[in-house]
């Protein structure tokens, strides 16, 4: 098989977090294509938080691209000058006052890689307590809950819990927590 060769790359927009650029590439067999293509330029970190076994914190939130709220894993972009790990911790306390001292990297997400090179590691936090309130962004209006991981399974399975990290945290969760000490 053979690659796709990037030959011309044009910046469409450049903004705060992305930037959109239009490829013209070389197909394997020689032809042209467009694809458009956003870089994501510092990734971002999501947080499986754990209360006490089988009940996770989740935030709500409004998203503007879907036009409705979502309840998510606490998550957030990456600041250059922080590692992904530093990037969880920060969102855990800022989004929901919590905090753990054990922070276990659980995976590396690629969320769109059609068109997008955005990246989400994603970490499990054990034993998670309240040390404050939130600390939220002028822009941001989040509301915490508990929720059994049970529910989020079946909010998954029938269509009404659709963001990607956070079904893959939860379900990464329930898959392994059986054999982690939590």
């Amino acid at each position: 098989m053979g690659h796709v060769k990037v030959k011309k790359r044009d910046l469409m927009y450049a903004g705060t977090v992305i930037d959109v650029y239009k490829d013209v590439v070389v197909l394997p067999g020689g032809g042209f294509e467009t694809w458009d293509y956003v870089e994501h330029r510092t990734g971002a970190a999501a947080v499986v938080p754990v209360v006490e076994k089988d009940k996770l914190l989740l935030v709500k939130q409004y998203r503007p691209s879907l036009k409705r709220y979502t309840w998510e894993l606490p998550a957030g972009g990456r600041s250059p000058e922080e590692d992904f790990e530093a990037t969880a911790k920060r969102e855990l306390l800022e989004e929901t006052g919590y905090d753990s001292n054990e922070f276990t990297h659980l995976m590396t997400l690629q969320t769109t890689p059609g068109y997008c090179n955005e990246k989400i590691e994603i970490y499990l936090a054990s034993d998670c307590y309240r040390v404050s309130e939130q600390s939220l962004d002028e822009a941001e209006d989040i509301e915490i809950k508990e929720w059994d991981v049970e529910v989020l399974l079946e909010m998954i399975y029938s269509g009404k819990l659709q963001d990607a990290k956070t079904v893959a945290g939860v379900t990464a969760y329930r898959s392994f927590s059986t054999s982690w000490a939590l």
